[in-house]
């Protein structure tokens, strides 16, 4: 009898251990994964963490250059920059047109490039709303398509090419118009007559601008070859018509790639305003 209790504990682990081994097998088989107990606490806790993404470095902003071209056989020579380094500031003359800076190059001296900007009146007063270090010039233009829009640079420092009902208030600003440009599309309804010089501001939605003078041409003929074109290294987005005819003039210094340049032909009259490029 005691040979029987020492032989049967013996005879049914004999039994049970195939039948462990045959289920793991088929568990195996079944899954294709092998069984694996669930982590600790303790080594939960010792897990290390994933490593955080990296993200790409953001580009380098380039340098603002000085570039001549043709578009549908109109002359442009332009300045191209990069607003996270660089942005406009008003040069305004309060008592009128000339009173400080006689042409472009003088109201550019200790800057980089400069620009004639917004109309006036003949009796030199600003045809439309001026900001200069937030301090506000003249009154909101409502009337005509010579204000329909605004170059501002918000308190933020962002550079935007707006229309005149969504103005509020900017750091820096001028009020010209018409628009030629949106969504890289012409803007309808344009002037094909009075071919004259053009100046406009223009840029890309991402940040890169361009400041120009054009040889004679119509608002439409401008608004048709800008675009969505390419103008140097800047696919023009939105662009917006400045004052023209005998007010269009451009100085860029030679500290400027391509540089220096200075046309203002000897018809020119005294502007209001310039738009100067400064670092920032």
């Amino acid at each position: 009898m005691a040979r029987f209790l020492i032989i049967a504990p013996a005879l049914l682990l004999a039994a049970c251990s195939p039948l462990r081994t045959e289920m793991a097998v088929q568990d195996v088989a079944t899954t294709g994964e092998i069984p694996v107990p669930p982590p600790t606490e303790s080594a939960l806790a010792t897990a290390p963490e994933p490593a955080p993404q990296s993200r790409p470095p953001a580009p380098t902003p380039w340098e603002p250059h000085y570039f001549e071209t043709r578009l549908n056989g109109i002359a442009i020579e332009a300045v191209a920059f990069d607003s996270r380094s660089h942005h406009l500031k008003v040069a305004d003359q309060p008592q009128g047109p000339g009173t400080r800076w006689p042409d472009s190059r003088s109201a550019g001296k200790g800057s980089l490039a400069a620009i004639n900007a917004s109309f006036f009146t003949p009796e030199g007063q600003p045809l439309g709303m001026i900001v200069t270090a937030g301090q506000p010039h003249g009154a909101i233009n409502r009337a005509s398509s010579l204000g329909s829009g605004f170059y501002v640079e918000e308190n933020s420092g962002k550079l935007r090419l707006i229309r005149r009902d969504q103005f509020d208030h900017a750091k820096e600003a001028i009020q010209a118009g018409p628009f030629l440009v949106e969504n890289r599309r012409a803007v309808r309804g344009l002037s094909q007559e009075s071919s004259a010089a053009r100046s406009f501001l223009a840029h890309d939605n991402a940040g890169h601008w361009i400041l120009a003078r054009t040889g004679p041409c119509s608002l439409a003929e401008l608004a048709q070859a800008l675009a969505g074109a390419r103008l140097g290294p800047v696919k023009i987005h939105q662009a917006l018509n400045l004052d023209g005819g005998r007010s269009s003039e451009i100085w860029v210094s030679s500290a400027i790639q391509g540089g220096p340049a200075f046309t203002r032909p000897f018809w020119n009259k005294p502007v209001r305003n310039f738009l100067t490029l400064q670092p920032r």
